[in-house]
């Protein structure tokens, strides 16, 4: 990727702050400096080492170590969160009080109660909250989404994922808070129904404390189903997401270069007849690739976030979205515990 300068600072702009420069943080600052009339400002890491290579990069950036500094800063208006898990509640509530616009990444928090007292503050701030479910932003999904509504697949039948990988193994959250959140953020945008209730079956080999692997299944209140696998101990790096309908299925690999979006015009139907009680018929035709918008799906959702709080505008993904997706992901953290499938 091509860096460019950081944006100058003006009356109009939107004055980031990231907080954490481990895995995703990079990733934020770089898609932040692309965004007309938004400016990143300062970056923060409790590790100072993080923060070399990104001055280095970006000479004008401030760095600190302390995130006091973020929130004593008046001209910051955003601060996104790209830190463990298990810290996104305490950053974000100290934000939203500073009076900061805050993203978290997923999960928004470990806990409902978290969530909803995070949405209370800031709705009493007048601020926004954004929670950053990436793939609601993807090309693919949004096509997938479009595809749906236009019944382009037919009845929905089912959706199948598969995210797996060797690594990396988290010390403050499983496998299921590591990789759900991305499949229950897109369940959630393309189905209009309600998901209804989960079931988990999870397994840790390596760790002592968190699983490494689970198979997720989710009933929504219009039938359909949902089944996900989640691995952190595969030899292969796996992201596909497949759905079935009566009329067509497609597949969306984003491992694939070139076609990562395929719609099979296949299926299979059951007809009468007198020789037996049920005949197969099944259907062969074309697969066709659907064109997708080039741009990167984190840079969508980044440019959505700003224009919300410069216009003021709800976001797709913003807290209350944040809430849903925990609440699931407590439902499949208590069935895998419990054995038992959980009503949402």
């Amino acid at each position: 990727c091509i860096i460019t300068p950081l944006c100058p600072n003006t009356m109009n702009d939107v004055l980031v702050a990231v907080v954490g420069a481990g895995y995703w943080g990079p990733n934020l600052i770089r898609n932040f400096s692309l965004i007309p009339h938004v400016s990143i400002k300062a970056v923060c890491d409790s590790d100072g080492a993080r923060l070399l290579p990104l001055k280095k990069t970006y000479p004008s950036l401030t760095t600190t170590t302390h995130f006091s500094e973020i929130l004593q800063d008046a001209e910051i208006s955003l601060v996104a969160i790209a830190t463990p898990p298990h810290t996104h509640f305490l950053l974000a509530k100290q934000a939203l009080l500073a009076g900061k616009h805050v993203m978290v990444e997923k999960p928004l928090t470990k806990t409902v109660a978290e969530a909803k007292e995070l949405i209370r503050i800031a709705k009493r701030k007048h601020l926004q909250i954004f929670c950053g479910h990436t793939y609601v932003y993807h090309a693919a999904v949004k096509k997938m989404q479009q595809l749906l509504r236009k019944k382009s697949l037919g009845k929905t039948y089912y959706y199948e994922s598969m995210r797996a990988n060797l690594g990396i193994i988290q010390n403050d959250a499983n496998v299921i808070w590591d990789l759900a959140p991305h499949d229950f953020s897109i369940l959630r945008a393309l189905f209009t129904a309600k998901p209804v209730a989960i079931r988990a079956v999870a397994n840790r080999y390596v760790h002592t404390t968190q699983e490494e692997v689970a198979h997720v299944f989710v009933r929504f209140a219009d039938h359909v189903t949902a089944h996900m696998y989640f691995s952190w101990l595969s030899p292969l790096k796996i992201r596909t997401v497949m759905i079935a309908g009566s009329k067509k299925m497609l597949l969306f690999d984003q491992q694939d270069p070139i076609e990562q979006l395929r719609v099979y015009d296949k299926g299979v139907s059951i007809s009468a007849s007198k020789s037996q009680a049920f005949r197969s018929r099944y259907r062969y035709g074309d697969i066709t690739v659907p064109a997708l918008e080039e741009t990167e799906a984190l840079y969508n959702e980044l440019v959505h976030f700003t224009d919300c709080v410069r216009k003021n505008k709800k976001p797709l993904t913003g807290g209350e979205e944040g809430l849903e997706v925990v609440k699931m992901l407590v439902a499949a953290d208590i069935s895998q515990r419990t054995g038992k499938e959980v009503l949402l």
